[in-house]
């Protein structure tokens, strides 16, 4: 595929999948029992090693090659940014920057985000801000329980609190994780169109540059949930209004 020539993603579902909210609530329902791989515990305790304690929190979930952690750090260089990918060999190609020139104020950890995100929120943690720049949209119906709105870590990915920031170029995924943090939260969430002046991943670049539509879900998630509340938080979503039952 060539530089400004990316198609946005091919899906035979063309809206919200039917059965995202019932899936979303069940696993409110039912905390989430997988183990954390031993490699993730300790991706986890070093992405923390450099921290102070004291200045505020940045998670960059999922950041590939990392370009954006890079200028998360550089704009807020009072924070700790954490970049967390699953791939070894995406996290090494962060090009073209050398570790000389790398701020002070970040890392980048291997780490499968289905453990980071619950570890993270088992230490007490709360983060500032909160970015998932355009995550795989498994844009297959069949593929659905793949993505995160649909997965059971979902509850974990927001009970941290603090502002919550998801990019997408598929306008599905941005509805449905729209959808998911209103369930979450109780609060109407809105999707935006969104114009990249400054790309913060080469994929937004790439995308903006083919002129596809991008979309932003952003809101804030509030305080963190403390970690023997996500069975409040069930509670809670249960008791608010099936989405699906509006007029």
């Amino acid at each position: 595929m060539s530089y400004a020539n990316s198609r946005i993603p091919v899906s035979a579902q063309q809206g919200v999948h039917e059965g995202l909210e019932a899936r979303l609530r069940r696993h409110f329902e039912t905390p989430f029992r997988k183990p954390c791989a031993p490699y993730n515990r300790d991706a986890f305790e070093r992405s923390l090693e450099g921290w102070d304690g004291r200045a505020p929190l940045i998670l960059d979930a999922g950041c590939g090659v990392g370009h954006s952690t890079i200028e998360l750090a550089r704009s807020h260089p009072d924070h700790w940014v954490i970049g967390v990918d699953r791939s070894e060999e995406r996290l090494a190609r962060r090009k073209p920057y050398p570790d000389a020139l790398l701020p002070r104020n970040m890392v980048f950890v291997r780490a499968d985000l289905v453990d980071y995100w619950r570890l993270f929120h088992a230490a007490g943690l709360r983060p500032a801000r909160h970015w998932l720049l355009y995550p795989n949209p498994w844009p297959k119906i069949g593929h659905v329980a793949r993505r995160w709105p649909a997965h059971p870590v979902f509850p974990y990915v927001l009970a941290p609190g603090g502002w919550v920031e998801c990019r997408t170029n598929w306008r599905v995924y941005a509805d449905e994780f729209a959808l998911a943090a209103g369930v979450a939260t109780g609060r109407a969430i809105a999707v935006e169109s969104y114009v990249a002046n400054k790309p913060l991943t080469p994929f937004e670049r790439k995308y903006r540059d083919s002129g596809q539509p991008l979309y932003r879900v952003a809101f804030d998630a509030g305080d963190r949930a403390p970690s023997s509340s996500l069975a409040l938080w069930a509670a809670m979503a249960q008791s608010r209004p099936n989405h699906g039952d509006r007029p």
